[in-house]
């Protein structure tokens, strides 16, 4: 086995610095600037699907602005795994009845 630095792949992959918002269940802006979107975690399933809109506040929030749809099943989101960026700001708005949690830096 060679000597030298963790390679990236046995390293953790989230980036220091990374922040969340966690137990969100109404529209939330979670990040007025631009940024990058690590991981999307559904608590609570809920009745309806929820949505990421890149835009800097709730109120501009439009189908336009979305760049991912979160489905109403418990569990992490997979195709995240490079992150997803967002020019404006980031915005989630929870499905009915759902609960998520996000993480970004």
């Amino acid at each position: 086995m060679p000597q030298g630095p963790i390679s990236v792949a046995d390293a953790n992959l989230i980036p220091q610095g990374a922040k969340n918002a966690l137990n969100l269940t109404a529209a939330t802006l979670v990040k007025g600037a631009p940024g990058t979107l690590l991981a999307v975690s559904v608590i609570v399933a809920g009745s309806a699907a929820g949505k990421v809109n890149d835009v800097a506040t709730v109120g501009g929030v439009a189908a336009g602005n979305q760049i991912l749809a979160v489905p109403n099943a418990v569990g992490p989101m997979n195709g995240l795994s490079r992150g997803l960026s967002f020019s404006n700001g980031l915005v989630v708005t929870p499905g009915t009845g759902q609960t998520v949690a996000v993480f970004y830096i």
